[in-house]
């Protein structure tokens, strides 16, 4: 359900953002709502009170975000709440932050090391990526886990890139144990 609710009201985002050529502004009306929710965990959760009824929650959406963003995002906002959907407002928004990058051809990509990358390393990765890929830019995301040894994992979307020494240990092993069950087993 919640799949379907997010892909219906990111989908129609989009394509209204699209057909009035207002689509960067929307992108970042869309990322400026999401944020002010996740930095106001009291708002989120007076929205998603049961026991408040809608009309007060709708007036609340307007006296926060009316004339502070645009008309199309109000309304959507507003019929996020009539239709009770509003818990699932950041997956929404998620969505269409998903659809608007693959629109642009915006890649995000997770790249984790067992040390920290210095900015020449990080814009090497960055620029084997776009030479690599379809892409014209990319969203990067870094994390450090030394339990990689060496080497990088770096992964868009569904794919992996695993060069870690340590997934190369686990598969040295793996090819190790293989040869000693076959020879275990010529022996007998």
């Amino acid at each position: 359900m919640a799949k379907l609710v997010s892909k219906t009201y990111g989908d129609a985002l989009f394509e209204v953002a699209l057909e009035s050529g207002q689509l960067d502004a929307y992108w970042e009306e869309a990322r400026v709502v999401q944020a002010a929710m996740k930095e106001n965990p009291a708002l989120f959760q007076l929205m998603s009170h049961p026991k408040i009824v809608k009309e007060e929650k709708v007036q609340v959406i307007e006296d926060i975000f009316a004339g502070k963003i645009s008309g199309e995002l109000v309304g959507l906002l507003r019929m996020i709440v009539e239709k009770d959907h509003f818990t699932e407002l950041d997956s929404v928004f998620g969505y269409f932050d998903d659809r608007v990058k693959e629109y642009k051809n915006i890649g995000t990509a997770y790249v984790t090391t067992a040390v920290k990358l210095s900015d020449a390393q990080r814009a090497a990765v960055e620029n084997r990526l776009l030479e690599t890929t379809r892409y014209v830019k990319f969203e990067m995301h870094y994390a450090v886990d030394p339990a990689l040894i060496g080497g990088m994992i770096i992964r868009i979307g569904d794919r992996v890139v695993d060069s870690s020494v340590r997934t190369k240990l686990y598969d040295l092993t793996r090819e190790l144990s293989k040869i000693q069950l076959k020879a275990g087993e010529c022996a007998s």
